[in-house]
C-alpha cells in the first residue's frame, strides 16, 4: 500500500509540474502586455518597461518559470494586475464558498440519486422503476443553467410574489458564523446542482445493482433465506460501490468548471465568479492561480478515490 501511494504522489506532482508549464508557456506566447494592463493603456514608454522590470517580464522565460513554480511552491502565486493584491489571498477568501457549494451538492445528489436508483432495480418493470426512470431523463435533459433559472423562479420569485420567502435568491453566510444561514442560502444552488448530477448516479446505481443482482452468489443469498433488503445492502450495494466511487472522483474532480455557471447564476463570489473576472479583466495572475487550485483540486481528488479504490479492491495495488 505504501508503493501504490507513493507512485500516486509521484504521478500527481508530475502532472501539476506539467500542468503549470503549460499554462505559464500558454500566457507567455499570447498576444497582449501585462505591463499595459498595470499601468494602463496610456502608459508612456518608460513607465511600461518599469513595470516589465519590477514584474520580471523582461527576463527569459525559463527564469519566469523557475521563479513562478519556485514561489509556488511557498504559497506565494504573485500579485493581481489590476488591484495589486497577494492571489493567494483572493483565491483563499473564496474557497469557503466554492468548497461550500461543491461539498453540500455531492452530499445532495448521493442522497437523492443512489436510493433512487436502488428502488428502481429493486423492482424493475414496475410503476417505481419507470418514475426513476423519468427523473433520469429530465435530469439528463436540462443543462445546469436552465434548472437554476427555474428553481430562482419557482422557489424564490413566485413566492414573493404572493408575500413571502421560501429561499434566498443567492448570496453566501459564513458556516461558522450561522449553520443555518449558510444551509439556507445554499439550499438553491445545491438542489440546482443536485438534480443534474443526481439523474447521472440513479442510472448507474440502477444499471450496476440490476446487473450484481443477476449474479449467481446473489442467488445462493437468496436460496439461504436471506431476506431482499440484506442481499440488496450487505451483498449488492458492496459490488456496486466500485463503480460509484470511481464516477464520484471523476465528477468531484470536474466539478470546479461546473460550479462556475451556479455561481454565476445565483450571485455567488466563488473561486469560479473569481476566475471569470479575471479573464474578463485579463489577469494572468489570477488566471494561472485558479487554474492551478484546480489541477491541485483534481490530483487531491484522484489520490483519495485511487486509495478508496485500493481498499475496496485490493488487485488495483
Amino acid at each position: 500500500m505504501i508503493s501504490f501511494l507513493i507512485k500516486r504522489l509521484t504521478f500527481g506532482l508530475f502532472v501539476l509540474l506539467s500542468l503549470s508549464l503549460f499554462v505559464f508557456f500558454l500566457f507567455f506566447v499570447a498576444p497582449g502586455d501585462p505591463a499595459r494592463v498595470v499601468a494602463g493603456d496610456k502608459a508612456p514608454e518608460a513607465q511600461l518597461q518599469q513595470v516589465r522590470e519590477n514584474l520580471g517580464l523582461d527576463r527569459p522565460m525559463p527564469e519566469q518559470y523557475l521563479r513562478f513554480v519556485t514561489r509556488a511552491a511557498q504559497g506565494d502565486l504573485g500579485f493581481s494586475y489590476r488591484n495589486r493584491q497577494p492571489v493567494t489571498d483572493l483565491i483563499v477568501r473564496r474557497i469557503p464558498v466554492t468548497v461550500s457549494l461543491v461539498f453540500g451538492g455531492v452530499l445532495f445528489w448521493l442522497a437523492l440519486g443512489v436510493p433512487i436508483g436502488i428502488i428502481s432495480a429493486r423492482n424493475p418493470g414496475t410503476w417505481k422503476d419507470r418514475l426513476g426512470q423519468v427523473f433520469i431523463l429530465l435530469g439528463l435533459s436540462f443543462p445546469t443553467f436552465v434548472l437554476g433559472m427555474l428553481a430562482l423562479y419557482t422557489l424564490y420569485f413566485l413566492p414573493r410574489t404572493a408575500g413571502f420567502t421560501l429561499f434566498p435568491p443567492g448570496g453566501y453566510a459564513p458556516f461558522l458564523e450561522n449553520p443555518a444561514k449558510w444551509a439556507w442560502h445554499l439550499a438553491l444552488p445545491w438542489t440546482t446542482l443536485a438534480l443534474v448530477v443526481a439523474a447521472i448516479y440513479a442510472r448507474l446505481t440502477r444499471g450496476q445493482l440490476l446487473q450484481v443482482l443477476g449474479e449467481d452468489y446473489i442467488r445462493t443469498a437468496r436460496a439461504k433465506g436471506l431476506t431482499e433488503r440484506r442481499v440488496v445492502y450487505r451483498h449488492g450495494m458492496r459490488a456496486t460501490l466500485t463503480p460509484l466511487v470511481t464516477q464520484l472522483g471523476a465528477d468531484i474532480a470536474v466539478l470546479l468548471g461546473g460550479v462556475i455557471v451556479i455561481e454565476q447564476v445565483f450571485g455567488l463570489q466563488g473561486v469560479g465568479a473569481l476566475a471569470v473576472q479575471a479573464v474578463q479583466n485579463q489577469d494572468r495572475p489570477i488566471i494561472i492561480g485558479v487554474v492551478m487550485l484546480g489541477g491541485l483540486f483534481i490530483v487531491t481528488t484522484n489520490l483519495i478515490v485511487d486509495l478508496l479504490y485500493a481498499a475496496l479492491d485490493p488487485r488495483v495495488r
